[in-house]
């Protein structure tokens, strides 16, 4: 084991609590992973870091809180829940942002303007806790305490990255996290022909793939460009990348627990149907994986 991933939202555009969505959770984009050092890393920083911040306090005893954020893009869904986040309060805490660095607007300015007074009532300035914010280069593995991940532009309005996390000495499998990715063509992205060829060897043979299965094949028919991928883009992604897991993610508000088992029913049978021993399942809050 050298990767542990717990998901704490799972939800994709704006939150949806309530009892249709209780087993798979309404909490939008936040996933923790631990190395087996303990080195804390955060993918996406939407509601569900709310709770992981709750969590982390919790088993802190008072030490100090010490951890990588990676952010794929700065959409609402993937930063509403920083100002909620209770250690960036605290002294002593310490965590280093990371995005593209491409983005039209600094990751830093975005995050500054969301708590601005105007919005909310504490300032970024006034936080406690040490917070840097880094880029990180398309397609150049890098190295963290612990692990090492490699960032691809994917393609989504306005720009995001897709993540790929492996431990450091490359033990176990690797993880791919591509929240936000529109798998289909559209005109409205500026991407290399070989793109889709690219993305699949960005996610060629690792354990776990967590994909944005956002629409249905009939619902994306009226959502093209919106930059999301259906559950069958996903499954075919995951079949030509030959993942062991498939985790379907960034669920559309409206999307029942009910509605997702059927989903993850109808993904399965696909894997069946192609011979293939692909594992599929849901993103739910509570989820843990080990790689």
């Amino acid at each position: 084991m050298s990767l542990r991933v717990r998901f704490w939202g799972t939800r994709g555009s704006i939150p949806t609590p309530g009892a249709l969505t209780v087993r798979y959770g309404g909490n939008t984009p936040c996933v923790e992973v631990r190395t087996d050092e303990g080195w804390l890393v955060i993918l996406d920083a939407g509601t569900g870091i709310r709770e992981l911040g709750r969590d982390l306090l919790g088993r802190s005893n008072g030490a100090p809180i010490v951890g990588d954020i990676f952010l794929t893009h700065a959409h609402w869904d993937h930063i509403q829940g920083i100002p909620f986040f209770a250690p960036i309060f605290g002294r002593g805490n310490h965590f280093t942002i990371w995005g593209s660095e491409t983005l039209e607007r600094s990751f830093a300015k975005v995050l500054r303007d969301q708590m601005s007074p105007v919005v909310f009532p504490v300032s970024f300035e006034e936080l406690d806790a040490t917070i840097d914010f880094r880029g990180l280069p398309e397609g150049t593995p890098t190295t963290g305490r612990g692990y090492e991940v490699t960032a691809f532009a994917v393609q989504h309005p306005g720009g995001a990255l897709g993540y790929r996390f492996s431990a450091a000495g490359g033990r176990g499998g690797a993880l791919v996290y591509v929240s936000d990715s529109e798998l289909g063509a559209h005109e409205r992205y500026d991407s290399p022909p070989d793109w889709r060829q690219r993305m699949v060897e960005f996610a060629r043979g690792a354990a776990v793939l967590v994909h944005d299965t956002t629409y249905t094949t009939e619902e994306y028919d009226h959502h093209r460009g919106w930059g999301h991928s259906t559950f069958a883009q996903a499954v075919e992604l995951g079949l030509e990348a030959g993942v062991g897991k498939l985790v379907l993610f960034h669920h559309e508000p409206r999307r029942t627990d009910e509605q997702l088992d059927q989903q993850v029913a109808a993904c399965r049978q696909m894997v069946q149907d192609r011979g293939a021993t692909m594992q599929v399942v849901a993103a739910a809050e509570g989820l843990t994986l080990s790689l």
